[in-house]
């Protein structure tokens, strides 16, 4: 139920010069019609209205380009053009919105609940998410009311590059937070996985800061 809950919520973004993808996705994502210069990541619709949550990093070289949001709508992909909402270099948060509806979005776990080390979760991001297996949560998180910022959190399931920014989720299909970097040990070449972290948003400040963008 969960994995199926991620897989109607799966969502991409796409940093390019392009001004438009709506050939590529048609042809599938085929390697010969990608754009050469795409640079991305993944993303959580947090909103009906077309409000995504991704890491800050994914949006690094976006700066003269055009960030697009591949979505799931109606059972099929589709391609929103993004406006750039709101990002926190610190947290490495970042919120995007396109003008369309996004009825498939995340509800956040309870504020108010403390989240314990061990507790099952799944995450989706575009590279590994659909052919990792579930995994644990590494660091507990206290209840929001403590915190007025983000804070960091480990999980056990390997990440890769193109998950940066996707969402991490309780068992119940409920948002902990979003993928933000992987950590190894070193020499490179018998490199060992130790835990992928991600980062969690103090909720109240995301949806202040949505609101008050609605209203502009």
């Amino acid at each position: 139920m969960t994995k199926q809950i991620v897989k109607e919520r799966l969502s991409a973004i796409v940093v390019t010069q392009r001004s438009e993808l709506g050939s590529w996705v048609e042809k599938r994502f085929s390697m010969e019609n990608a754009p050469e210069d795409a640079d991305g990541g993944s993303a959580a619709p947090i909103t009906e209205d077309g409000y995504f949550l991704t890491a800050d990093h994914v949006l690094a070289r976006s700066s003269g380009k055009n960030v697009f949001v591949i979505y799931s709508k109606g059972g099929s992909l589709t391609t929103g053009k993004a406006r750039i909402v709101w990002r926190s270099f610190s947290d490495d948060l970042a919120i995007i919105h396109i003008p369309a509806k996004t009825p498939y979005f995340y509800e956040w776990t309870d504020p108010d609940q403390w989240l314990s080390p061990g507790l099952n979760i799944i995450h989706g991001g575009m590279a590994t998410g659909f052919r990792s297996a579930p995994g644990r949560l590494r660091t507990a998180l206290s209840p929001e009311g403590t915190f007025t910022r983000n804070r960091r959190f480990k999980i056990d399931i390997p990440l890769q590059p193109g998950d940066s920014g996707g969402p991490v989720v309780d068992a119940y299909g409920r948002l902990i937070g979003i993928n933000s970097a992987v950590e190894f040990l070193v020499p490179l070449e018998t490199a060992i996985f130790i835990d992928s972290e991600g980062n969690r948003p103090n909720t109240k400040k995301i949806k202040e800061i949505i609101r008050n963008d609605r209203n502009r």
